[in-house]
C-alpha cells in the first residue's frame, strides 16, 4: 500500500528560504594569491556611458530612475554614434573612428549621473587663481609655436602618454582594458592604451626624492583589508590631469566586489590647482581578453606631415612678403 505525502511542507520550506534576507546569505569571499593577498589579477574593463562630471540637465540629481537611465543610454548612444552620416563634411570626417573600434559600455549599475561622487555636485572643483594663471601663461607661451617641432605636440599625439589611460584611469570608450598582475612585493598594472605598465612596489619603501619627476608619477602601494591602495606623487607638469600640477597627490583604491566585478576609486588632492580634493568611483568588469598590442603610430606619418605642412606655410608666407 502506497502512502501519499503532502507537497505542502516543501512549499513552506521554499517560501522560508526565499524570505531569508540577502545579508544572511553567505558573502562572496575574494580569492587569494599564493602569498595570501587579495587576488585582483586579470583583465578589467572600465567602459561606461556615465560621464565623469554631472551634466547640467541633471544638476542636483545624483541618480536616475530606471526609466530615465534607459532613455539616457538611448540618447547617449545616438549622439555619439560614429556610424551616422548626417551633419557636415567636417562632422563626418571627425567620425573616422567608427563604432567598430568603440567600447561604449552602459550607465553605472547604480545609475549615477556622474562618476565624481565628491563634491556632491558631481563636478570637478574650480581651479585656483594660481592654476588659472599657470594655464593662461602656458597657452600664451605656446601660441604660435604649436608646430615648431615634435616637442610642441601633445604627448598623446606622439604616443607617449594619454591622460585617460592613467593614472588616474578614466573611461574613454576606446581601449578601455587594464591588466593586473601580482607578484610578491609588487603589483603591475598594464594599460591597453599606449601600453604603459605601472610597476607598484608594495614593500613600504619611501617615494623618490622630490627632484625626481616621472611622466606617470611615482607609485607606492599597500593593502587596506581587501583593498589595494596606490598613492602616486612626483608627477611632471607635462602629464597634467584636468589642469593638475606636478605636486598632485593621487590616491587610487581597487576593491574586488564579486567574481567578475571590481570597484575603482581615485582621489585627486592638489591644493595648488583645485579649490578642494575630489573623488570619482568607476565600476570595472572582468574581460576575457586578450589585450592586443597598441601599435600607435605604426606606419603613421601624421606628425611628420603636420610639421612639414607648417614649414610649407612658413615658406609661402615668407615668399609673399618679398
Amino acid at each position: 500500500m502506497t502512502r501519499k505525502t503532502s507537497a505542502l511542507p516543501r512549499v513552506i520550506l521554499g517560501i522560508l528560504l526565499a524570505a531569508i534576507p540577502a545579508a544572511a546569505q553567505k558573502p562572496w569571499i575574494a580569492p587569494r594569491t599564493p602569498d595570501g593577498q587579495p587576488d585582483l589579477q586579470g583583465i578589467w574593463n572600465n567602459a561606461t556611458l556615465t560621464p565623469l562630471e554631472r551634466p547640467a540637465q541633471y544638476a542636483g540629481k545624483a541618480t536616475l530612475s530606471e526609466t530615465e537611465a534607459v532613455e539616457f543610454e538611448k540618447e547617449e548612444l545616438r549622439s555619439v554614434d560614429a556610424d551616422r552620416r548626417d551633419g557636415s563634411t567636417v562632422t563626418d570626417v571627425n567620425r573616422a573612428y567608427n563604432e567598430f573600434w568603440r567600447d561604449r559600455g552602459k550607465i553605472t549599475p547604480d545609475r549615477r549621473t556622474s562618476l565624481i561622487i565628491d563634491p556632491p555636485d558631481g563636478r570637478v572643483p574650480p581651479l585656483t587663481p594660481a592654476a588659472q594663471k599657470r594655464a593662461a601663461d602656458l597657452a600664451a607661451k605656446n601660441r604660435g609655436h604649436e608646430f615648431d617641432g615634435p616637442e610642441n605636440r601633445s604627448l598623446a599625439e606622439r604616443c607617449i602618454a594619454v591622460s585617460n589611460a592613467g593614472p588616474p584611469m578614466i573611461p574613454a570608450n576606446y581601449n578601455a582594458n587594464y591588466q593586473i598582475v601580482q607578484a610578491r612585493g609588487y603589483v603591475a598594472l598594464l594599460s591597453e592604451q599606449i601600453h604603459d605598465v605601472r610597476i607598484i612596489p608594495m614593500d613600504g619603501r619611501p617615494h623618490l626624492p622630490p627632484d625626481v619627476r616621472q611622466l606617470l608619477g611615482d607609485a607606492r602601494g599597500h593593502w587596506d583589508g581587501n583593498t589595494l591602495v596606490v598613492e602616486t606623487t612626483n608627477f611632471m607638469d607635462r602629464t597634467s590631469f584636468r589642469g593638475s600640477g606636478e605636486h598632485m597627490h593621487l590616491t587610487e583604491r581597487f576593491t574586488r566586489t564579486g567574481a567578475s566585478t571590481m570597484l575603482y576609486e581615485f582621489t585627486v588632492d592638489d591644493p595648488e590647482t583645485f579649490t578642494k580634493p575630489w573623488t570619482a568611483r568607476i565600476p570595472m568588469t572582468k574581460a576575457q581578453g586578450p589585450i592586443f598590442e597598441y601599435a600607435c603610430h605604426e606606419g603613421n606619418y601624421g606628425l611628420a606631415g603636420s610639421l612639414a605642412g607648417a614649414r610649407a606655410e612658413e615658406k609661402a608666407a615668407a615668399a609673399a612678403k618679398k
